[in-house]
């Protein structure tokens, strides 16, 4: 199954519901792309309404080093013609339901991204901004790209070469472990509750979201929902 499909004519997000047998608790994972169009933003908001709990993904604090690799989805919604908009939690988040980020610091994430090599981080800064050129030029279309494809859950040969990636884990190898244990506290304080607990973080996230609440407390994906991110014109 996957997590973000994209096709000739549209690319779309798996709303997946993980439930655990004996537990009415229920994780509801949204898989994000930061730029989208403002239609797939209202659909979330309106799923997020019915919700209990928002663990929301982001980066907290400022950086520059966090500020030049988002450049990569800034760029794309300042042409008016591409019809996209940034993810801003403005567009998400009702005012009814608690929020928790449980996500790092921008020191934390710019500690870890400088554990790379010193040519490999250079090259991490000077590439977000001319992605964000090259999908600002041509619009939707560039998502429309074989690489978005995410798997729920990786294939053993992926699954290991991501591991083994050192810019993958200092992408996202704290963030993900800080966010499974957020998770898990949630299970044990709450899982007796009957309530729905919105997960709302990037797609690149979210294959470490479903093995670690699988593998971890047992929970299982039961129900998917697609939703469309965009359709180019």
């Amino acid at each position: 199954m996957q997590i973000i499909e994209v096709t000739g004519y549209a690319v779309r997000s798996a709303v997946i519901t993980m439930r655990r047998t004996g537990n009415p608790l229920e994780f509801v994972i949204f898989p994000m792309l930061h730029v989208a169009s403002p239609t797939f933003y209202s659909q979330v908001r309106i799923r997020l309404k019915e919700c209990d709990l928002i663990v929301m993904e982001g980066i907290r604090g400022k950086a520059v080093g966090v500020s030049a690799l988002t450049l990569a989805y800034r760029f794309t919604p300042r042409r008016r013609r591409n019809g996209l908009q940034e993810q801003r939690d403005e567009l998400l988040l009702p005012e009814s339901v608690p929020v928790i980020n449980p996500d790092v610091t921008a020191a934390e994430a710019i500690a870890d991204l400088k554990t790379l090599p010193r040519w490999t981080y250079l090259l991490l800064m000077v590439a977000a901004p001319v992605m964000g050129l090259v999908f600002a030029l041509r619009g939707p279309r560039a998502f429309l790209d074989e690489d978005l494809v995410v798997d729920d859950l990786p294939s053993t040969l992926r699954a290991e070469m991501m591991a083994d990636d050192p810019v993958e884990h200092a992408l996202t190898g704290r963030r993900d472990k800080r966010l499974l244990d957020a998770l898990g506290e949630i299970h044990a304080e709450r899982a007796d509750e009957q309530i729905r607990v919105a997960i709302v973080y990037g797609a690149g996230h979210v294959p470490a979201i479903v093995t670690g609440l699988m593998g971890r407390y047992g929970y299982r994906a039961r129900e998917a929902e697609w939703l469309t991110v965009l359709v180019p014109a």
